[in-house]
């Protein structure tokens, strides 16, 4: 007996730590979280999941979404390398040497086994990258990060190795420096622009090398029907590529194959002594040979590897093992076939070198390899259209592009989307393009520095990615970024040198979209800014709630705002010209998240403002940048379910606590502050959310575990609340849209008054607004104006 009781005592003290743990962790627990701790576990990446079936279906599509652009490239290559004719007969196996090699170290060794490591819980490109650095460190330049969003299935990461002072030391100095923050975003935006520049470059030089197979018409009519094709090209993507993808993968499988015979046959009619151009002595000889010449012509050989970014970019449709499975066995032996069966046809034919690829053809094969290359360019064509489109839907999301209408052409496939805007201006761009240059050699002038410009970005951050977030050793990251940037440094030194011949042609568009892009990403900024310094205060929602003179009407409101960290300055002026309210009010905040997705459950996070019989909510709906928008049928609907799911733990919340302070009075802990005002029920606290899932998910457990315990009239009450929201509901849902005009301060600059005035607002009146892009229906539409000076 004796024993028993002093085990009792030892366990009452046990008892009284666990009850003020749980305690602890019910205030810990914020309200917005608590849909996140019903997730079972962080999700993996469907890459880890793929049997080895779906990994070679997958790797047998990609051949049609991935590698059109560099399968087409054999078309153009030699004749834009030998500008000026064969000089000497081992030139070309220098060439054929150069080829091999950057095939080799580039898409294969830099991309396939490294670069597309370095994705995005499985999607890829430029934006994936600059979103991978912001989850680690905070660089965004829009300070709306909150603690929740650490708790996304999708925004942890997975680092390799324990944690080394020098990460910490850079991330403390990227977080800290507003010049490296600044610099990672605008070298973001340009190689993004530069991206997009690929979708004007890519169908004209692809196009018109294809169609000069019948040259014999006469260089106008090349071009003539080259234009033709491209319109046609251009007018269909209304239709979507889900009509027409099914075919891309055998039309160019069927492209390989033509490319892999015709290299063995013009191999082992020719001259098989070509594959000597593996010992890479030919490279220095050739250099040796040529001098300046040979420096030149590397903006030829570059093209060899055009449409190596689409690998890394495509990558969230497919996974890391497709694609590396694709090029390695199929894409690279087919490619290094091809260069070298031109090469052996040019060793024997050094005079056909303005069209190598048709000459080379054999007359059976000529008028099929005809129709199949057209067909490839033309796909080829379609991958770069498709991959601007999802580009600037990315910077959609993440503020950085005005607004434009988005369709998704594809219930099956959700990334598959069409932009007429956008659209019709890059068909103009091709036409004029192909109408001006008229020969690939001076298209390929400008391709390459768009191409090597956005393989330059590649290569720096993913050396900062390494360095920072894969922690690897710091002689392997400084092997990786001295051979790659010096390779790359080569080539964009080569291509920058046809400056003059074209090459400004993608840089003006990488400046002129850069400039769309930072602009309104710059007053994207300062409103958020404007609306942060001046939210509105506690004291004015509780005057609100006693003023005489506010009508509350039925149904429910949405009030949009960008705001996350408070009630934005437009709702004061809305209750100025309108003095209601409705019975249900959420104040929305629609915000971009640095990760491609999220999970629907982990979608909404809710706060409630007090005080809580006034029945109003925040609302903060989290997307990530690949996300796809709900109608507002959906939107509202989704809404609504998980405000009621809300309302329904945030009753047991406090219930539980109640029980626990009734039986135990326990004090909270130190580093525990409620707001002020808050009433013993409210549930939101300011403070920083436990990093570990395991918390999160024994916190909310917890809560579930006292809910047994909770009497009836807190649940009854839920209850009431819930339906009463439901009937709001079904009362009809207004949307209330603030039309902020944003102006420059009196005592600005000219160049800030120019850009805020003018610029932005020529963007704001000329592309979409904030209800049409939000497929708002007029009907329930309500806006009211208000200037913003900033």
């Amino acid at each position: 007996m004796a024993d028993q009781k002093e085990e009792a005592v030892m366990e009452e003290p046990n008892l009284m730590k666990e009850r003020k743990v749980s305690w602890a962790k019910l205030r810990r627990v914020d309200s917005l979280n608590l849909e996140a701790g019903r997730v079972p576990s962080m999700s993996k990446s469907h890459s880890s999941q793929d049997t080895l079936r779906r990994t070679l279906i997958l790797a047998f599509q990609s051949i049609g979404i991935v590698y059109g652009d560099i399968g087409t490239s054999p078309l153009y290559v030699y004749s834009s390398t030998f500008t000026k004719g064969i000089l000497h007969d081992d030139d070309v196996l220098g060439v054929l040497s150069l080829i091999i090699y950057t095939i080799a170290l580039i898409p294969l060794l830099k991309y396939v086994f490294i670069v597309l490591l370095a994705n995005d819980n499985g999607d890829g490109g430029t934006f994936a990258l600059y979103s991978l650095i912001c989850r680690y460190a905070k660089v965004s330049l829009i300070p709306n990060y909150q603690p929740e969003d650490r708790e996304l299935s999708h925004y942890k990461l997975e680092t390799p190795s324990n944690q080394l002072k020098r990460a910490e030391k850079i991330k403390q100095k990227l977080e800290s420096s507003k010049l490296a923050r600044l610099v990672l975003f605008i070298a973001t935006i340009m190689g993004t622009s530069m991206v997009i520049g690929d979708g004007v470059l890519t169908p004209s030089i692809s196009v018109l090398s294809a169609v000069s197979g019948i040259k014999s018409l006469g260089q106008n009519a090349v071009v003539g029907i080259s234009v033709a094709i491209l319109v046609i090209l251009f007018a269909v993507q209304r239709l979507g590529t889900d009509k027409v993808g099914s075919s891309f993968a055998p039309i160019i499988f069927v492209w390989f194959s033509f490319l892999t015979g015709i290299g063995l046959y013009n191999l082992f009619k020719h001259d098989i002594g070509v594959l000597r151009a593996f010992n890479p002595w030919y490279i220095v000889q050739y250099f040796k040979r040529n001098g300046k010449q040979g420096w030149v012509s590397l903006g030829g050989v570059f093209l060899c590897i055009t449409g190596t970014e689409a690998m890394f970019a495509d990558l969230g449709h497919f996974n890391v093992r497709a694609i590396q499975l694709s090029f390695s066995c199929i894409t690279f032996p087919a490619l290094v076939i091809a260069y070298a069966g031109q090469a052996a046809y040019l060793r024997k034919f050094p005079d056909d070198v303005d069209e190598t690829f048709y000459k080379s053809i054999p007359d059976p094969l000529y008028w099929p390899t005809f129709v199949v290359a057209v067909a490839a360019a033309i796909i080829a064509s379609q991958a770069m259209i498709s991959g601007a489109f999802s580009i600037i839907c990315q910077s959609l999301s993440l503020g950085c592009f005005p607004r434009v209408k988005v369709v998704h052409t594809s219930a099956k496939y959700e990334g598959q989307v069409y932009i007429p805007e956008i659209n019709y201006l890059l068909m103009i761009a091709c036409v004029i393009v192909t109408a001006s240059f008229q020969t690939t050699e001076k298209i390929g002038n400008a391709y390459g520095i768009a191409v090597v410009s956005v393989m330059v970005l590649t290569t720096c951050m993913v050396t900062l990615i390494m360095l920072v977030i894969w922690k690897t050793s710091i002689w392997l990251i400084a092997l990786f970024f001295v051979v790659f940037l010096s390779l790359e440094v080569v080539y964009m030194s080569a291509v920058i040198s046809k400056f003059i011949e074209g090459g400004f042609l993608p840089l003006v568009f990488a400046l002129f979209l850069s400039l769309v892009m930072g602009v309104w990403h710059y007053i994207h900024k300062k409103k958020y800014m404007f609306e942060l310094t001046n939210k509105v205060s506690s004291d004015y929602i509780k005057n609100l709630a006693t003023n005489s003179n506010i009508n509350r009407i039925p149904g429910m409101a949405f009030l949009y705002s960008e705001l996350v960290q408070g009630i934005p300055p437009i709702f004061p002026h809305f209750i100025t010209q309108i003095p209601s309210i409705h019975s249900v009010l959420v104040f929305v905040s629609i915000k971009p998240i640095p990760i491609s997705r999220v999970l629907l459950e982990e979608r909404f996070l809710f706060r409630q403002v007090e005080p809580r019989e006034y029945r109003m909510f925040r609302c903060v709906v989290r997307y990530g940048y690949n996300d796809v928008m709900e109608e507002p049928k959906a939107f509202e609907q989704q809404l609504v379910e998980q405000l009621k799911e809300f309302i329904r733990h945030q009753n047991f919340q406090s219930a539980a606590v109640e029980n626990l302070t009734a039986a135990e009075p326990i004090l909270p802990p130190s580093n525990v502050k409620a707001p002020k005002g808050s009433s013993s029920r409210a549930v939101h606290v300011e403070e920083s959310l436990p990093d570990t899932g395991s918390n999160r998910v024994s916190s909310a457990s917890s809560i579930q575990s006292f809910s047994s315990r909770i009497v009836a009239a807190p649940v009854r009450g839920a209850e009431e609340e819930m339906q009463f929201v439901q009937e709001a509901m079904e009362k009809g849902v207004v949307y209330l849209l603030g039309e902020t005009e944003v102006v420059a301060e009196h005592n600005s600059s000219l160049l800030k008054k120019f850009v805020v005035n003018h610029i932005f607002s020529f963007l704001r009146k000329n592309f979409r607004q904030g209800d049409k892009a939000m497929a708002v229906p007029s009907t329930r539409l309500l806006r009211v104006g208000m200037t913003y000076e900033i």
